[in-house]
């Protein structure tokens, strides 16, 4: 009876620990019991907190120093929220990203062309010269 009793005990522990840690409600000990969250970080984000609660996940990263799109996704899978929600990158951010892979891309692509061109106008003059 007392191992199922304290089986009982431990998977409500589980369940406590995994459940969901809200930014602007969060004691410090709960913020740092967050993995990715330590001691300098929870006391940034309750000092930041003091000023005003953050509104969302982009005041979030915006007043949070150190914490960005990579660390918010991080964060979000451990558990943590702001207002209740849970960080998703922004449509505008990925489309911004692709927009530069496609600048990247086409900047690559432009640079076989050009060098091929200083070549072809390198030969013209010599050719002159034969005649």
């Amino acid at each position: 009876m007392l191992k199922k009793i304290l089986a009982v005990l431990v998977m409500l522990y589980a369940a406590v620990a995994m459940a969901a840690v809200d930014v602007n409600k969060a004691s410090e000990a709960e913020l740092d019991g967050v993995k990715g969250i330590g001691p300098v970080t929870s006391k940034l984000i309750l000092s930041e907190r003091k000023k005003s609660e953050f509104k969302s996940w982009e005041d979030f990263i915006a007043r949070v120093k150190g914490v960005g799109d990579a660390k918010a996704t991080q964060l979000s899978a451990e558990g943590l929220t702001v207002n209740g929600s849970l960080y998703k990158a922004t449509a505008a951010k990925k489309e911004d990203k692709q927009a530069d892979a496609a600048k990247s891309a086409a900047a690559a692509a432009a640079k076989p062309a050009a060098a091929a061109a200083p070549a072809a106008s390198a030969a013209k003059p010599a050719a002159s010269a034969k005649k």
